[in-house]
């Protein structure tokens, strides 16, 4: 009666809750530094802009142009004229990224980790408490979240999976990832 079959996705797009179509991603280094953005609190939205060949980042302090430099496309100087005029056109500022910078620790592995609970279902009872508890009891160290919610199933790759989802933030540049690890409600979440 209905096709239920799901159209693939491709290894070489990323896709994200802070972008509104897929991302390619074709360098490990680059999808690295997607991951990082899709849980930086900082980062409101992930672009891919065909024209100019680019991703940018909308950020609390400004629009960025994500250069991650081994993820460079080897470019001709016409196509990297044309490249640097649409990207001026945007009005985008760089943000160079090397690969120290993209593995620097703990958000390289802390990021990997959360980021392996994407796919995560979460019923809907579970992400209702864990949000509520969020909003009305704000920020907190993620154990205390956890011992806080009655669940049958162990709810920490729930709080992962949210994370991904963009409905909560969890500090992931200060310690690597663990009970006192900082969880917050995301104001991303709420419409206005």
């Amino acid at each position: 009666m209905f096709n239920r079959k799901v159209a693939p996705v491709r290894l070489d797009q990323f896709i994200s809750a802070k972008a509104t179509s897929p991302i390619p991603a074709r360098h490990p280094a680059l999808r690295d530094a997607l991951i990082q953005a899709s849980l930086d609190p900082h980062v409101r939205s992930i672009v891919h802009v065909p024209s100019a060949d680019a991703i940018a980042l909308q950020r609390d302090d400004g629009r960025f142009l994500l250069d991650v430099v081994p993820a460079r496309r080897i470019r001709t100087s016409e196509e990297q004229q044309l490249a640097q005029i649409a990207v001026a056109d945007l009005g985008l500022k760089s943000m160079v990224l090397t690969a120290e910078e993209v593995r620097r620790e703990p958000r390289f592995t802390n990021g990997r980790l959360v980021w392996s609970h994407r796919n995560t279902p979460v019923p809907v009872g579970l992400r209702l408490r864990i949000l509520l508890a969020l909003r009305d009891e704000g920020p907190m160290p993620l154990g205390e979240l956890l011992k806080s919610i009655l669940s049958e199933v162990d709810p920490a790759p729930a709080v992962m999976a949210l994370a991904c989802a963009n409905l909560v933030e969890l500090d992931l540049l200060s310690q690597p990832l663990g009970p006192t690890t900082i969880v917050s409600y995301s104001a991303q979440s709420e419409i206005p």
